[in-house]
């Protein structure tokens, strides 16, 4: 059976989708079946893979709001061997209104993936940057959550949040969701901040942490323009190599 993992910050600006991205690509290079899922209504894990949504091509909204459509009616196939996407859209911005008074709503996207579950080694979810309740439905079909917390000054701001909604969706949708852990971003080896904030994120985190962190890197902002996770972009630079070690500490666990 598949672990499903929400990847979610509702800070923007974290690297959260290039999490997603990178670190489900970097998974599945090591040889696991993998499915990335896009919820985020900016849809950038779609695009960062080079895919181009048609008019045609049914989303994770449709998928959503619409009974008849199934998860396997949206999958598509990445460049990755191994990984496999179920598509964003701009739509997603409107699915929450749609959806407010649809019975069960927070169990929406746990429905849909049900059956996919024993068919993937690993279910990535790329959460919105906001406690919405798309982020609140990628949570309650989740096993865990991984946080990608960027090393600036307000890194912790807003996480205490984060971990009230974890304790109230433990409490009232999903008693089972774990936390799968705090991965540091653009970590600059040259600047004093970055350390200061690794050590106070340690302190609060303790043993949740995971050891690899990933670095302030040129290639890994150009990468989604390209179309391409940074493993095959540009697999010597730090950013690849990071992102790979995450990969193989993510399997570990």
């Amino acid at each position: 059976m598949g672990r499903i993992i929400a990847i979610t910050n509702q800070k923007g600006g974290v690297g959260k989708t290039t999490t997603a991205i990178d670190l489900s690509a970097c998974v599945a290079a090591q040889g696991k079946k993998v499915l990335l899922v896009d919820i985020d209504p900016q849809h950038n894990a779609t695009s960062g893979f080079g895919i181009t949504v048609s008019d045609e091509q049914a989303t994770v909204y449709d998928m959503l709001t619409d009974k008849e459509i199934t998860a396997k009616d949206i999958m598509l196939e990445t460049s990755v061997k191994g990984l496999s996407l179920l598509p964003g859209s701009i739509e997603l911005s409107g699915a929450e209104i749609e959806l407010v008074d649809t019975p069960r709503r927070e169990y929406m996207l746990r429905d849909s993936l049900l059956l996919l579950r024993d068919e993937f080694d690993f279910i990535f979810i790329d959460c919105p940057p906001s406690l919405s309740l798309l982020t609140l439905n990628a949570l309650t079909c989740a096993d865990s959550m991984l946080v990608p917390i960027q090393c600036e000054y307000y890194a912790l701001e807003g996480v205490g949040q984060l971990m009230n909604t974890l304790m109230l969706v433990r409490k009232r949708l999903n008693p089972s969701l774990k936390v799968e852990g705090v991965v540091l971003t653009m970590y600059d080896t040259r600047t004093r901040l970055s350390e200061q904030v690794a050590d106070e994120v340690r302190r609060y985190f303790k043993e949740y942490l995971f050891k690899t962190m990933i670095p302030r890197n040129v290639r890994l902002s150009e990468a989604p323009s390209h179309g391409q996770p940074i493993h095959i972009y540009d697999p010597h630079s730090s950013g690849a190599i990071a992102y790979t070690e995450l990969a193989k500490e993510l399997i570990r666990h």
